[in-house]
């Protein structure tokens, strides 16, 4: 599902006449989507230039044309790197960094969606931008294959092409095999309505009664 599919499957289900959502979540992504509707959508520009966390696995030894597990495999490495040499490699992705956005990304590209372009392999090439990267951890080795890490970042980070990049510091290659975002400051998980409770619902009293104010969008 993309960000806007449950964003119109939320505006269906409450009967918002306007809803929009604070940063798109890719579909293969699960998580936290703040969705907004009314005069709340008003507030959305302060959520996507938010703080938000994420915890993500990187799959090392494949690169694939999306950077996440449902492109394809464009290149592979024998290499698997090591906790040590992972840990010893985490500051240079913290701080203010340069990163190249992933081909197949929502930026506009002389108007048309890079992804859009790179479904019809018209070749781009987008150019690095600044990104902030407050903190990155490694909290687990589930194999010698995988890895996972936790991120505080700033607006426009990607974390697919954060794990390209470790990988190819690393001395090999890699993609993002399974990514949540667990946090859009100032909302939680702990914040969230699961979406199909959403819909099973729909107009009864038991949704409305747990969606926040509009101030809780300014709640920092």
């Amino acid at each position: 599902m993309t960000s806007f599919a449950a964003v119109s499957a939320v505006r269906r289900a409450l009967g918002a006449a306007k809803a929009g959502h604070g940063g798109t979540l890719d579909p293969m992504a699960t998580g936290l989507l703040p969705i907004a509707m009314g005069e709340a959508t008003k507030t959305l520009s302060y959520i996507v230039d938010s703080r938000k966390s994420y915890r993500f696995t990187v799959r090392w030894g494949e690169a694939r044309d999306t950077d996440d597990s449902e492109g394809a495999i464009v290149a592979t490495s024998p290499h698997r790197p090591n906790p040590d040499a992972i840990e010893a490699a985490l500051p240079c992705f913290e701080g203010v960094i340069e990163q190249v956005p992933p081909s197949y990304s929502a930026i506009k590209v002389e108007g048309r969606r890079a992804y859009a372009l790179a479904r019809a392999e018209i070749p781009i090439v987008l150019p690095p931008r600044p990104i902030l990267i407050e903190s990155v951890a490694l909290v687990d080795i589930p194999d010698a294959d995988h890895a996972v890490f936790e991120v505080e970042c700033g607006k426009g980070a990607y974390m697919r092409a954060l794990a390209r990049d470790m990988a190819v510091m690393l001395g090999t290659v890699g993609h993002v095999a399974a990514l949540r975002r667990t946090a859009v400051c100032p909302f939680t998980e702990q914040d969230a309505i699961a979406l199909d409770k959403v819909q099973a619902v729909r107009h009864s009293d038991a949704v409305p009664q747990q969606v926040l104010p509009l101030t809780a969008a300014l709640a920092d």
